[in-house]
């Protein structure tokens, strides 16, 4: 089947999590199950058109606007690695043509407009091509216009007459309010559509979330957990009631890791490439990260656990849990810690803190870095990912495949990924913890320490967790089992 995967981010062109990589990972997984699927991004001012080989297309697309009509270019590429699958970069100088891809940390004024720009352009850029779509396949609130868009004003254009709208949840934190009176003018739908109720609105307002899950053929998030917890609990985020009114088409595929580039054996980054046949390069790789944050020669001899964190800086990341416990075990040399991750200024300063009071334990680095955040992956023991709440995750999927034990809340993904270690079974991958409190994050990290290097349960847990196969593979497939469903639910009417 054709499959057009739309999204604000897409890696490694332009990242911000976990979304980028699920969206780069799942056409090339889509490929090689014998599909043809393209991915559409908007051309942002900070992708290098030299170093990803971008090439300009001689095309021009109209957009309608409103009452009148914008334009943008076409640029392509493909995926690095990969020459079967093409990108389609949507270019207009005025939404995209800027450093970010949102404007954090309040997001970009203009967001509702950007975004509902990209969404009406990759049908226009369709027919540019002439890439007949099965499948328009939205990710998160960025694209979900794609969906009342498909039905209100492409499902009677021949183009898209079989054409079917699948919408992917990633995090429900983030909905897209916007004022109705400018997304009606701006988008052509009938402002009588917009009352109490309706599909479009909520609270009075126009919600970019709830108007795709309303309108979409079929619905999936990255974990089945998530999919439970957004009808039952609070992680709805206010969605609850819509989410059970399509809880028939809402379909929770987990997240798998493309393990072509996170895996310790075929791994660039990493100084020393290793499996479980030579687990001591994994050793070598640790020693390598301790020397790059500077440790000192005669301190490298005390074999440390090295904890790394690879993380947006959030409440959603339960970073409060470490600003109530994580000093403890630094200042008594029960563990070094390796962070790489950006966000909520408190935290960053909590971090700048601990790594200025502790210069030989502590390594922190603010921002993003590819190589660094896999040779944290291949150099640290455990990874920790404490999660008020958390869709899917990646992160703890890459850990387990380099050997790196996860220590994690169990919810969303986490709960679906992590199994705990069962020290009289051996079985088992990592660490887990239940209620989001200090205590309980403290009793997990300390039964984990517990076992470091431990005869018998340290080479156990880290092979279970190597053995683990969690590929993209697997999810690309379930895809395709959705995207047949919404054909055929579609067509039999």
């Amino acid at each position: 089947m054709n499959i057009a995967l739309i999204s604000a981010e897409v890696s490694p062109f332009a990242k911000e999590g976990g979304l980028s990589d699920i969206t780069s990972a799942l056409p090339k997984a889509w490929q090689s199950l014998g599909h043809n699927a393209i991915i559409i991004l908007p051309k942002y001012g900070d992708i290098d058109t030299d170093y990803f080989k971008l090439e300009p297309l001689d095309i021009t697309i109209s957009v309608p606007i409103g009452y009148w009509t914008e334009y943008a270019s076409l640029w392509k590429t493909t995926l690095p690695g990969r020459d079967d699958v093409t990108v389609y970069f949507i270019e207009n100088q005025d939404y995209f043509a800027r450093h970010g891809i949102y404007g954090n940390p309040e997001g970009f004024e203009d967001n509702d407009r950007r975004f509902l720009f990209l969404s009406r352009a990759s049908f226009e850029l369709c027919k540019a091509i002439g890439f007949k779509p099965d499948i328009m396949h939205a990710h998160d609130y960025h694209t979900a216009m794609v969906m009342p868009f498909l039905k209100m004003q492409y499902k009677n254009d021949p183009f898209f007459y079989t054409t079917v709208g699948v919408l992917t949840l990633h995090n429900l934190a983030y909905q897209g309010w916007f004022n109705p009176k400018k997304i009606f003018e701006l988008s052509g739908w009938p402002w009588q559509e917009f009352y109490p109720g309706s599909f479009f609105e909520m609270k009075g307002q126009f919600n970019a979330m709830k108007t795709g899950i309303m309108f979409a053929d079929k619905i999936t998030t990255v974990s089945p957990t998530y999919a439970n917890e957004i009808r039952w609990t609070e992680y709805g985020e206010g969605l609850q009631e819509y989410l059970h009114q399509r809880s028939a088409d809402l379909i929770g595929v987990l997240n798998g890791a493309d393990y072509q580039e996170w895996s310790p054996e075929k791994d660039t980054y990493i100084v020393i490439p290793y499996s479980l046949k030579n687990l001591e390069s994994k050793q070598s790789n640790k020693n390598f990260l301790l020397r790059d944050f500077q440790v000192p020669a005669y301190d490298l001899e005390r074999d440390i656990p090295l904890v790394g964190m690879v993380s947006r800086l959030t409440d959603q990341k339960g970073i409060e849990l470490l600003e109530q416990t994580i000093e403890d075990f630094i200042k008594y040399g029960a563990i070094r810690l390796a962070l790489l991750g950006s966000g909520e200024k408190r935290y960053e300063q909590f971090f700048h803190y601990l790594a200025n009071k502790y210069p030989t334990r502590v390594f922190v680095t603010i921002g993003y870095n590819n190589t660094l955040s896999h040779r944290i992956m291949a150099g640290c023991d455990y990874l920790l990912i404490p999660s008020r709440f958390e869709p899917c995750g990646l992160t703890q999927i890459y850990a387990m495949k380099y050997g790196t034990i996860p220590i994690v809340r169990l919810t969303g993904g986490l709960a679906d990924t992590v199994k705990e270690y069962n020290p009289s079974t051996r079985t088992g991958d990592g660490f887990t913890f239940n209620g989001f409190r200090a205590h309980d994050f403290s009793i997990a990290l300390r039964k984990a320490l517990a076992l470091y290097k431990t005869e018998w349960h340290w080479d156990q847990i880290r092979n279970n967790a190597m053995k683990k196969d969690l590929s993209v593979m697997y999810s690309a497939q379930e895809y395709i089992d959705v995207f047949t469903w919404a054909l055929e639910k579609t067509h039999s009417y």
